[in-house]
Protein backbone atom coordinates (compact mmCIF):
# COMPACT_ATOMS: atom_id res chain seq x y z
CA UNK A 1 0.00 0.00 0.00
CA UNK A 2 1.27 3.40 -0.71
CA UNK A 3 2.26 6.09 1.94
CA UNK A 4 2.33 9.54 1.43
CA UNK A 5 5.53 11.41 3.34
CA UNK A 6 2.88 14.46 3.72
CA UNK A 7 0.71 13.61 7.00
CA UNK A 8 -0.67 15.94 10.06
CA UNK A 9 -1.38 14.94 13.71
CA UNK A 10 -1.87 17.59 16.94
CA UNK A 11 -2.91 16.35 20.07
CA UNK A 12 -4.10 17.98 23.79
CA UNK A 13 -2.85 15.91 26.97
CA UNK A 14 -2.55 16.80 30.73
CA UNK A 15 -0.43 14.66 33.45
CA UNK A 16 2.02 14.68 36.33
CA UNK A 17 0.86 19.00 37.25
CA UNK A 18 1.30 19.79 33.27
CA UNK A 19 -0.92 20.59 30.21
CA UNK A 20 0.27 20.37 26.90
CA UNK A 21 -0.39 20.54 23.42
CA UNK A 22 1.43 18.20 20.66
CA UNK A 23 2.14 19.29 16.74
CA UNK A 24 3.40 16.70 14.38
CA UNK A 25 3.55 17.55 10.50
CA UNK A 26 6.27 16.19 7.72
CA UNK A 27 6.31 17.45 4.00
CA UNK A 28 8.30 14.97 1.22
CA UNK A 29 12.05 14.72 1.69
CA UNK A 30 15.05 12.13 0.38
CA UNK A 31 15.55 10.55 3.96
CA UNK A 32 14.36 10.95 7.11
CA UNK A 33 14.63 14.44 8.82
CA UNK A 34 13.82 14.67 12.23
CA UNK A 35 13.30 18.34 14.12
CA UNK A 36 12.09 18.66 17.03
CA UNK A 37 10.87 21.91 19.29
CA UNK A 38 10.42 20.07 23.02
CA UNK A 39 11.67 21.30 26.45
CA UNK A 40 15.33 20.63 27.39
CA UNK A 41 14.79 20.63 30.46
CA UNK A 42 13.02 17.21 30.78
CA UNK A 43 15.95 14.77 30.55
CA UNK A 44 15.94 12.27 27.96
CA UNK A 45 12.92 13.49 26.46
CA UNK A 46 13.80 14.76 22.81
CA UNK A 47 16.14 11.53 22.19
CA UNK A 48 13.52 9.33 23.40
CA UNK A 49 11.32 11.07 20.68
CA UNK A 50 13.43 10.81 18.12
CA UNK A 51 14.39 6.99 18.82
CA UNK A 52 10.59 6.31 18.37
CA UNK A 53 10.03 8.24 15.77
CA UNK A 54 12.92 6.73 13.44
CA UNK A 55 11.29 3.39 14.51
CA UNK A 56 8.09 4.40 13.42
CA UNK A 57 8.81 6.38 10.10
CA UNK A 58 11.09 5.74 7.10
CA UNK A 59 11.34 9.19 4.77
CA UNK A 60 10.12 12.72 5.20
CA UNK A 61 11.28 16.15 6.65
CA UNK A 62 9.14 15.27 9.92
CA UNK A 63 8.76 18.13 12.16
CA UNK A 64 8.05 17.38 15.91
CA UNK A 65 6.74 20.50 18.36
CA UNK A 66 5.37 20.82 22.05
CA UNK A 67 3.60 23.33 23.99
CA UNK A 68 3.59 22.66 27.56
CA UNK A 69 2.17 24.91 30.62
CA UNK A 70 2.13 23.92 34.41
CA UNK A 71 -1.33 23.48 35.55
CA UNK A 72 -1.25 25.88 38.94
CA UNK A 73 0.53 28.35 36.79
CA UNK A 74 -1.77 30.90 37.67
CA UNK A 75 -2.63 30.05 41.27
CA UNK A 76 -1.53 31.76 44.35
CA UNK A 77 0.73 28.14 44.88
CA UNK A 78 2.82 29.33 41.89
CA UNK A 79 3.89 32.60 43.62
CA UNK A 80 6.10 32.92 46.45
CA UNK A 81 7.76 35.55 48.60
CA UNK A 82 11.44 36.64 48.18
CA UNK A 83 12.56 37.23 51.71
CA UNK A 84 15.69 38.39 50.90
CA UNK A 85 14.60 41.04 48.34
CA UNK A 86 11.73 42.48 50.64
CA UNK A 87 14.51 42.38 53.32
CA UNK A 88 16.29 44.52 50.89
CA UNK A 89 13.41 46.68 49.83
CA UNK A 90 12.18 47.66 53.48
CA UNK A 91 15.77 48.84 54.09
CA UNK A 92 15.85 50.69 51.68
CA UNK A 93 12.34 52.61 52.53
CA UNK A 94 13.95 53.02 55.67
CA UNK A 95 16.86 54.79 54.71
CA UNK A 96 14.76 57.14 52.61
CA UNK A 97 12.57 58.17 55.36
CA UNK A 98 15.54 58.55 57.45
CA UNK A 99 16.90 60.89 54.94
CA UNK A 100 13.54 62.46 54.17
CA UNK A 101 13.00 63.50 57.58
CA UNK A 102 16.76 64.90 58.13
CA UNK A 103 15.85 67.41 55.12
CA UNK A 104 12.72 68.16 56.73
CA UNK A 105 10.25 65.85 53.91
CA UNK A 106 7.25 64.12 54.77
CA UNK A 107 6.40 61.29 52.42
CA UNK A 108 3.49 59.12 52.09
CA UNK A 109 3.72 55.47 53.78
CA UNK A 110 3.89 53.03 51.34
CA UNK A 111 1.45 50.30 51.59
CA UNK A 112 2.17 46.36 51.50
CA UNK A 113 0.88 46.44 48.17
CA UNK A 114 3.14 48.97 46.86
CA UNK A 115 6.33 47.10 48.37
CA UNK A 116 4.64 43.83 46.71
CA UNK A 117 4.42 45.33 43.18
CA UNK A 118 8.62 46.12 43.88
CA UNK A 119 10.45 43.61 40.91
CA UNK A 120 11.70 40.69 42.63
CA UNK A 121 9.71 40.51 46.05
CA UNK A 122 7.07 38.02 44.57
CA UNK A 123 8.59 35.40 42.12
CA UNK A 124 7.31 32.23 40.68
CA UNK A 125 8.11 29.11 41.75
CA UNK A 126 10.63 27.27 40.32
CA UNK A 127 9.71 23.69 39.52
CA UNK A 128 10.45 21.34 42.35
CA UNK A 129 9.56 17.66 41.15
CA UNK A 130 11.34 15.47 39.39
CA UNK A 131 11.12 15.52 35.85
CA UNK A 132 11.02 11.56 35.23
CA UNK A 133 6.92 11.24 35.95
CA UNK A 134 6.45 14.43 33.06
CA UNK A 135 8.58 12.97 30.79
CA UNK A 136 6.89 9.39 31.48
CA UNK A 137 3.38 10.86 31.21
CA UNK A 138 4.51 12.94 27.68
CA UNK A 139 5.92 9.89 26.08
CA UNK A 140 3.37 7.67 27.26
CA UNK A 141 0.68 10.20 25.32
CA UNK A 142 2.66 10.38 22.01
CA UNK A 143 1.86 7.17 21.27
CA UNK A 144 -1.52 7.93 19.85
CA UNK A 145 -0.31 10.85 18.08
CA UNK A 146 1.93 9.18 15.73
CA UNK A 147 -0.53 6.82 15.55
CA UNK A 148 -3.17 9.12 14.27
CA UNK A 149 -0.05 10.38 12.14
CA UNK A 150 0.92 7.84 10.27
CA UNK A 151 -3.26 7.10 9.41
CA UNK A 152 -3.57 10.37 7.77
CA UNK A 153 -0.25 9.84 5.68
CA UNK A 154 -1.72 5.94 4.93
CA UNK A 155 -5.09 8.06 3.85
CA UNK A 156 -3.32 10.15 1.72
CA UNK A 157 -1.08 7.64 0.30
CA UNK A 158 -4.13 5.75 -1.00
CA UNK A 159 -5.47 9.15 -2.63
CA UNK A 160 -1.70 9.35 -3.94
CA UNK A 161 -2.00 5.62 -5.44
CA UNK A 162 -5.35 6.49 -6.90
CA UNK A 163 -3.89 9.30 -8.80
CA UNK A 164 -0.73 7.22 -10.14
CA UNK A 165 -2.67 4.58 -11.39
CA UNK A 166 -5.00 6.45 -13.51
CA UNK A 167 -1.82 8.34 -14.83
CA UNK A 168 -0.38 4.89 -15.69
CA UNK A 169 -3.44 3.94 -17.27
CA UNK A 170 -3.35 7.02 -19.62
CA UNK A 171 0.31 6.19 -20.64
CA UNK A 172 -1.14 2.82 -21.83
CA UNK A 173 -3.70 3.96 -23.55
CA UNK A 174 -0.71 6.59 -25.32
CA UNK A 175 1.37 3.24 -25.73
CA UNK A 176 -1.66 1.82 -27.80
CA UNK A 177 -2.09 4.60 -30.04
CA UNK A 178 1.90 4.87 -30.94
CA UNK A 179 1.93 1.64 -31.55
CA UNK A 180 -1.35 1.95 -33.91
CA UNK A 181 0.84 4.95 -35.40
CA UNK A 182 3.51 3.00 -35.74
CA UNK A 183 2.04 0.28 -38.00
CA UNK A 184 0.71 2.91 -39.98
CA UNK A 185 3.71 4.43 -40.70
CA UNK A 186 4.85 1.41 -41.64
CA UNK A 187 2.84 1.27 -44.64
CA UNK A 188 4.80 3.90 -46.11
CA UNK A 189 8.54 3.35 -44.31
CA UNK A 190 10.12 1.70 -47.52
CA UNK A 191 9.40 4.69 -49.52
CA UNK A 192 10.24 7.60 -47.19
CA UNK A 193 13.49 5.51 -46.24
CA UNK A 194 14.18 5.42 -50.12
CA UNK A 195 13.40 9.09 -49.98
CA UNK A 196 16.04 9.83 -46.97
CA UNK A 197 19.23 7.83 -48.37
CA UNK A 198 18.72 9.64 -51.50
CA UNK A 199 18.21 13.13 -50.01
CA UNK A 200 22.06 11.87 -47.99
CA UNK A 201 23.64 10.39 -51.06
CA UNK A 202 22.93 13.28 -53.24
CA UNK A 203 21.20 11.18 -56.16
CA UNK A 204 18.23 8.81 -56.00
CA UNK A 205 19.27 7.33 -59.20
CA UNK A 206 22.30 4.86 -60.19
CA UNK A 207 22.92 4.14 -56.39
CA UNK A 208 24.40 0.39 -55.56
CA UNK A 209 22.18 -2.06 -53.98
CA UNK A 210 24.51 -3.13 -51.37
CA UNK A 211 25.12 0.93 -50.34
CA UNK A 212 21.57 1.31 -50.37
CA UNK A 213 20.63 -1.95 -48.57
CA UNK A 214 22.97 -0.59 -45.80
CA UNK A 215 21.76 2.76 -45.32
CA UNK A 216 18.56 1.75 -45.45
CA UNK A 217 18.84 -0.68 -42.80
CA UNK A 218 20.80 2.32 -40.23
CA UNK A 219 17.93 4.19 -41.09
CA UNK A 220 15.34 1.92 -40.01
CA UNK A 221 17.15 1.36 -36.94
CA UNK A 222 17.63 4.90 -36.19
CA UNK A 223 13.81 5.16 -36.66
CA UNK A 224 12.30 2.06 -34.94
CA UNK A 225 10.63 2.51 -31.45
CA UNK A 226 9.85 -0.89 -31.00
CA UNK A 227 12.22 -0.92 -28.42
CA UNK A 228 11.16 2.11 -26.74
CA UNK A 229 7.42 0.90 -26.54
CA UNK A 230 8.52 -2.63 -25.22
CA UNK A 231 10.51 -1.36 -22.31
CA UNK A 232 7.78 1.40 -22.00
CA UNK A 233 5.34 -1.41 -21.45
CA UNK A 234 7.34 -2.86 -19.16
CA UNK A 235 7.89 -0.06 -17.11
CA UNK A 236 4.28 0.47 -16.57
CA UNK A 237 3.82 -2.79 -15.47
CA UNK A 238 6.52 -2.31 -12.56
CA UNK A 239 5.03 0.95 -11.41
CA UNK A 240 1.79 -1.11 -11.07
CA UNK A 241 3.33 -3.88 -8.87
CA UNK A 242 5.03 -0.67 -7.09
CA UNK A 243 1.58 0.82 -6.23
CA UNK A 244 0.83 -2.57 -5.00
CA UNK A 245 3.81 -3.31 -2.81
CA UNK A 246 3.76 -2.63 1.30
CA UNK A 247 7.55 -0.57 2.36
CA UNK A 248 9.66 2.46 1.02
CA UNK A 249 9.30 2.22 -3.07
CA UNK A 250 9.80 6.16 -3.27
CA UNK A 251 13.16 5.79 -4.10
CA UNK A 252 12.61 2.77 -6.56
CA UNK A 253 9.39 4.76 -7.77
CA UNK A 254 11.82 8.05 -8.34
CA UNK A 255 14.10 6.22 -10.47
CA UNK A 256 11.69 4.77 -12.77
CA UNK A 257 9.61 7.98 -13.11
CA UNK A 258 13.20 8.82 -14.89
CA UNK A 259 13.36 5.72 -16.96
CA UNK A 260 9.84 6.37 -18.23
CA UNK A 261 10.70 10.26 -19.20
CA UNK A 262 14.29 8.63 -20.93
CA UNK A 263 12.32 6.12 -22.84
CA UNK A 264 9.82 8.95 -24.33
CA UNK A 265 12.02 11.36 -25.00
CA UNK A 266 14.02 8.72 -27.08
CA UNK A 267 10.34 7.87 -28.75
CA UNK A 268 10.00 11.93 -29.78
CA UNK A 269 13.51 12.03 -31.24
CA UNK A 270 12.95 8.60 -33.35
CA UNK A 271 9.60 9.96 -34.26
CA UNK A 272 9.87 10.77 -37.90
CA UNK A 273 5.81 11.43 -38.56
CA UNK A 274 3.46 14.48 -36.32
CA UNK A 275 1.14 11.65 -35.14
CA UNK A 276 4.07 9.71 -33.20
CA UNK A 277 5.30 13.12 -32.08
CA UNK A 278 2.35 14.03 -30.64
CA UNK A 279 1.85 11.14 -28.73
CA UNK A 280 5.02 11.51 -27.18
CA UNK A 281 4.40 14.82 -26.33
CA UNK A 282 1.58 13.84 -24.42
CA UNK A 283 3.61 11.12 -22.65
CA UNK A 284 6.18 12.92 -21.65
CA UNK A 285 3.59 15.61 -20.05
CA UNK A 286 2.02 12.46 -17.95
CA UNK A 287 5.17 11.30 -16.92
CA UNK A 288 6.28 14.61 -15.69
CA UNK A 289 2.50 14.73 -13.67
CA UNK A 290 3.46 11.57 -12.35
CA UNK A 291 6.50 12.48 -11.28
CA UNK A 292 5.64 15.53 -9.26
CA UNK A 293 3.03 12.39 -7.37
CA UNK A 294 5.55 10.07 -7.19
CA UNK A 295 7.58 12.81 -5.27
CA UNK A 296 5.17 12.37 -2.01
CA UNK A 297 5.36 8.63 -2.14
CA UNK A 298 7.96 7.16 0.85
Amino acid sequence: MTVSMTGFAAQKGQGAGFSWMWDLRSVNGKGLDLRLRVPDWIDGLEHALKAELTRQLLRGNVNLSLKLAREDEAGPEALRLNGAMLSGVLAALKQVEDAAMQAGVTLGQPTGADVLAVRGVMETSALDSDSAALRAALLADVAPLIVAFKAMRASEGKALQAVIAAQLDQIAVLLVQAKAEVDLRSATAAQTLQQGVAKLLGAAEGLEPARLAQELALLAVKTDVTEELDRLHAHVEAARALLAEAGQVGRKFDFLTQEFMREANTLCSKSQSLGLTRIGLDLKTVIDQMREQVQNVE
